[in-house]
Formats: C-alpha cells, sequence, structure tokens
C-alpha cells in the first residue's frame, strides 16, 4: 500500500495509524486521561497516544506523544495490542498500536487532558472510554493482560 501522510499523522489509503500507551505503577493503578470539553469525542477517557507522523516509527511515535501529552520520558515500552476501529463520523479506519509502557518520572504533568486518574485494572469499566479502547479495557479490567508483568517478561 502506498502511504499518502500529512504533518499530523500517517494515512495509509485511509488507515491512519495510532499508538496508545498503558502506563502501570508499582500499586497496578493505571494511567488514564479524560479528553477535553472542547476535542473530538469530548470528555471520552483514554490512553495516552496519538497519531504516528511521517517518518516516525510506533516506538518514536510512542515517546514523543508521551513527552507531548505528559512531560514523560519512555523507558521501555512492548506491544501488547493493536485493534483497527473505524468511527461514524470519519472515512478513516484507525489502526492502534497499544503498548505496555515504563516511564521515568514518578510524577506526570499533563498537558492535554481535561483530567487524568490513575485506577486499578477492575475499576475501567466505570470510565466513559472511547469505542476503540473497548477490546483492551476488558482484557486489563478481567486480568487477561497485565502491563507490569508483560514489560518483565520483555527483559
Amino acid at each position: 500500500m502506498e502511504s499518502i501522510g500529512g504533518c499530523d499523522g500517517i494515512l495509509v489509503g485511509l488507515m491512519r495509524l495510532v499508538v496508545a500507551a498503558v502506563v502501570e505503577r508499582a500499586d497496578r493503578r493505571l494511567l488514564i486521561g479524560q479528553r477535553r470539553r472542547d476535542d473530538s469525542s469530548a470528555l471520552k477517557w483514554e490512553f495516552p497516544g496519538g497519531k504516528v507522523r511521517e517518518g516516525e516509527g510506533l516506538a518514536e511515535a510512542l515517546a514523543r506523544e508521551l513527552r507531548e501529552e505528559l512531560g514523560a520520558t519512555l523507558v521501555k515500552s512492548r506491544e501488547i495490542g493493536q485493534v483497527r476501529h473505524q468511527y461514524a463520523n470519519t472515512q478513516e479506519e484507525l489502526e492502534i498500536h497499544f503498548f505496555a509502557v515504563q516511564i521515568a518520572e514518578a510524577e506526570i504533568t499533563p498537558r492535554v487532558f481535561e483530567q487524568v486518574a490513575w485506577v486499578l485494572p477492575k475499576q475501567l469499566g466505570g470510565y466513559d472510554f472511547l469505542a476503540a479502547n473497548r477490546e483492551l479495557i476488558a482484557l486489563l479490567a478481567t486480568g487477561k493482560i497485565k502491563p507490569g508483568e508483560v514489560l518483565e517478561e520483555a527483559e
């Protein structure tokens, strides 16, 4: 397939590549962010991340998004899932790559979210997430995917 990209992301055919970070603290709580009220899909919850830019690899995009959205430095990551999703109001399909992520900072500085929360996996179902996140939410909430363990196995 031919890549036709703009400065705000890579578009392959009508497929937009996206990365998302599942950050787990030592207490097993996961970081989630709520989109701003003036954003598309206002006030929906999501994992930090965003569009892969022209010329970027997935890992580079992940590191950049963590810096931009949270002021965080990526230490290590491992892909834990991938989903394709198309929202009704768009022509493009998203290919989202989810990563278990370790960051260097104990404290983050949320820059693009209405608010952030650190929640236990079993609490994820109580948040109004973007539809594309639902399958991963179910796997995290039931303990079928444990991001911290996935990162330990990668060592």
